[in-house]
């Protein structure tokens, strides 16, 4: 990256010798070795690996980045340490780096973001709102090189402007300021659907959920006869509070007419997330947008995209083709019905899929009901609970509970096996192992207590005795669980400290 940053020679002369001499290495290290590799099927760029020219994230055949047609480059935060200019340095045509610390139009420019295949995105502020936002940033010299360009950029602005909605990334003013065109759309604070698959495990109600959430986003764009062409996990964002929010429209066209600056042929989107019609010429549709979902929803549940090739005709053949590995083999736990669900939305005829992002919803909602997934109820539950901390834990969450007295208790909740409908809620807390030596005491404080009860229970291979409550799955609120963890959690360290006299759990 630090080639995009000075590309004249003498462009960091000015650099103190030791960070100039560091630049430098790098600078030859990279033409030796490229950092980047761009894969055609996920239309990204990635950081290469040394000796091999795979792609890290499907195992494709990558490009060196002098091959790269179209690159699409997201970096979930900020790093400073590609930023090596100096206040007042002149920009490159191309390099908007030198932006960051600039004021643009009414806007504060404060970091880099990502770069696409439409432009740069910046984290601002609008000096009059006081308010942060992302501003896009149409790339220069695209604008000079491809007369419709910034007629593509204007049009993904004034679609993407009409679609107000929760589960869609708002666009607030579109504009030019000297030789820049830019966008202004909501700062999602949170991450990418990608980041976060990259680092856990999804559960599948809070799959659903969040596919639930994005289809209600594309029943609003199909609504207004848009299409986005281009749904994946990276262009999914999450707020911090979990809500998943549409971002990219770039490749959004409406559904009567074609714009002047498509091709006959030309294929647009990401391969692996591509319906099968697609590759064989059909225009793009809602159904399409439906198959990018079901796709989208697969990675959720099992990690990885379905389909798998060494090249682009390899995978546009197993598309068109093969059936979509089961998901229940791969995942015992997703319920028959959320996975009935997944192989309608990857049918290979869209005639067979829900005919756009309305009927995906409503099929969604069926499956779900009123059940909210877990991931939300405890993050309304204890994101103002400074004693409790909480995360995932493969098929179960599990909560820190610091007690009043400074000891700890982690507390574990999971969604029982039955049938969809009667499913519990279990909250536990483990006391101590299930030896002899406590059945008598045990027996004698299950009487006393009020809440839950003390239990045996087999936790990971060896028998615990736990103090436990179960609740309906489906109708379990927030403050439910917030009561329940919390008294879950005294009960259990009590019968601990009385049965062993330990803070071992």
């Amino acid at each position: 990256m630090l080639g995009s940053i000075f590309q004249e020679p003498n462009s960091h002369a000015r650099l103190p010798v030791a960070r100039r001499r560091k630049i430098e290495d790098s600078l030859s290290h990279q033409a030796a070795d490229p950092l980047t590799v761009y894969c055609p099927a996920c239309n990204e760029a990635f950081l290469g690996r040394l000796n091999d020219s795979h792609c890290p994230r499907c195992g494709m055949v990558a490009f060196a980045p002098d091959q790269m047609s179209l690159q699409t480059i997201i970096l979930g935060e900020f790093d400073d340490s590609r930023s090596g200019m100096i206040a007042g340095t002149p920009c490159e045509e191309d390099d908007l780096d030198c932006l960051v610390g600039q004021e643009l139009d009414r806007y504060s420019v404060e970091n880099f973001l990502g770069k696409g295949g439409m432009g740069w995105v910046f984290l601002a502020r609008h000096l009059h709102l006081n308010r942060p936002c992302a501003l896009k940033i149409l790339t220069p010299s695209l604008t000079t090189r491809d007369p419709d360009y910034v007629d593509r950029f204007y049009t993904e602005g004034q679609a993407a402007a009409a679609l107000i909605h929760p589960n869609i990334v708002t666009i607030h003013a579109i504009g030019r300021h000297e030789t820049y065109h830019f966008l202004e759309m909501e700062y999602v604070g949170g991450r990418s659907l990608q980041r976060m698959l990259g680092q856990v495990a999804l559960m599948p109600l809070r799959a659903a959920a969040l596919a639930l959430g994005v289809s209600n986003g594309l029943a609003a764009a199909h609504r207004v006869g848009i299409i986005h062409r281009d749904l994946k996990p990276d262009n999914v964002l999450l707020s911090h509070t979990g809500i998943p929010k549409i971002a990219d429209f770039g490749l959004a066209k409406r559904l009567h007419g074609k714009a002047r600056y498509e091709l006959p042929g030309t294929l647009a989107g990401t391969p692996h997330f591509m319906a099968p019609e697609l590759f064989l010429g059909e225009d793009a549709s809602p159904a399409s947008d439906v198959y990018a979902l079901g796709v989208t929803l697969y990675v959720m549940l099992t990690g990885h995209v379905p389909f798998t090739a060494e090249s682009l005709e390899s995978l546009a053949r197993k598309v068109q083709q093969d059936a979509p590995p089961s998901i229940r083999t791969q995942r015992p736990d997703v319920p028959l019905e959320l996975a009935e669900c997944l192989g309608l939305l990857m049918e290979k005829s869209p005639a067979n899929r829900p005919r756009d992002g309305i009927e995906a919803s409503q099929l969604l909602q069926a499956i779900l009901g009123h059940t909210r997934d877990l991931e939300s109820l405890l993050y309304e539950a204890f994101h103002n609970e400074p004693s409790v901390g909480w995360r995932s834990e493969g098929t179960r969450y599990q909560a820190k509970v610091t007690l009043p007295d400074g000891r700890r208790q982690t507390v574990f909740l999971e969604t029982s096996n039955h049938e969809l409908g009667e499913r519990l809620l279990q909250i536990y807390s483990l006391c101590c192992p299930a030896s002899t030596e406590y059945h008598a005491d045990a027996l004698r404080l299950n009487s006393a207590i009020s809440h839950g009860a003390v239990a045996l229970r087999n936790v990971d291979g060896q028998e615990y005795f736990v103090t436990l409550n179960n609740y309906p799955r489906a109708t379990v609120d927030a403050e439910e669980i917030r009561r329940s963890v919390l008294e879950i959690a005294m009960r259990a360290d009590a019968v601990e400290c009385r049965l062993t006299g330990d803070d071992r759990h």
